[in-house]
């Protein structure tokens, strides 16, 4: 652009004037505007990383304060536990103690109970059998008196039979023969009254000696076989 006198400025002249130190002056204005914008961003920046810094510091020396603290007081509360169940323990421990030997010496009280419990049932059927054999010693005796004397009759019966027999051999045939069917009838039914005793008294004397076992049922049985006695009497 050529240069103009005074007497040429006009209001075009200023306005491609201006349009033309315009493009300049604004890019010379946005690049300050620019310049200072990013000076300032970056001092805060680094403001804000020494705060950082400082923060990280700070918040470090507080989290070891903290720890350090926890530390203690988790100790303290660890050495606190462990006084209160060693107190907890030597307790329990002494009351272990004690029940084991308030069981122990329930246990021997209930032993030596139960001991001369046994000997004093022990006794008493001792002597209850040495009874009940000598009763039925006496009742084997009394039957054995009577087979005896029964077997004697019997037999002066059929001696008096087997004389008549020949005397009256021929009147008396049928009621001989009726008699000896009577008494073979009476012998039979005689043996197997004996038979049923003795098998009585068998199985009398198995039960006695199975109740030397059965202490608790033992006296209901000899109840029985008393009454049984009693009654064979």
């Amino acid at each position: 652009m050529e240069p103009q006198t005074t007497a040429e400025i006009t209001p075009e002249y200023i306005k491609q004037l201006i349009y033309s130190i315009l493009p300049e002056v604004l890019a010379q204005y946005r690049e300050d505007r620019e310049r200072a914008f990013y000076n300032q961003l970056l001092d805060r920046l680094v403001r804000l990383e020494e705060e950082l810094k400082a923060l990280r510091i700070e918040m470090n020396i507080r989290f070891d304060a903290l720890i350090k603290e926890m530390n203690t007081r988790f100790d303290a509360v660890i050495r606190e536990m462990n006084a209160r169940f060693e107190a907890q323990k030597q307790e329990s421990d002494a009351k272990f103690e004690a029940i084991n030997a308030r069981f122990e010496a329930l246990t021997k009280e209930m032993n030596t109970r139960f001991e001369a419990l046994i000997k004093e049932m022990n006794t008493r059927f001792e002597a209850l059998k040495q009874d009940s054999d000598a009763k039925f010693e006496a009742i084997n005796t009394r039957f054995e008196a009577q087979k005896q004397e029964s077997d004697a009759k019997f037999e002066a019966i059929n001696a008096r039979f087997e004389a008549l027999t020949k005397e009256m051999n021929t009147r008396f045939d049928t009621l001989i023969k009726e008699m000896n069917t009577r008494f073979e009838a009476q012998k039979q039914e005689s043996d197997a009254k004996f038979e049923a005793i003795n098998a009585r008294f068998e199985a009398l004397d198995k039960r006695l000696s199975f109740l030397q076992w059965l202490i608790v049922f033992g006296f209901t049985f000899i109840s029985v076989v008393i009454t049984l006695l009693n009654f064979f009497k």
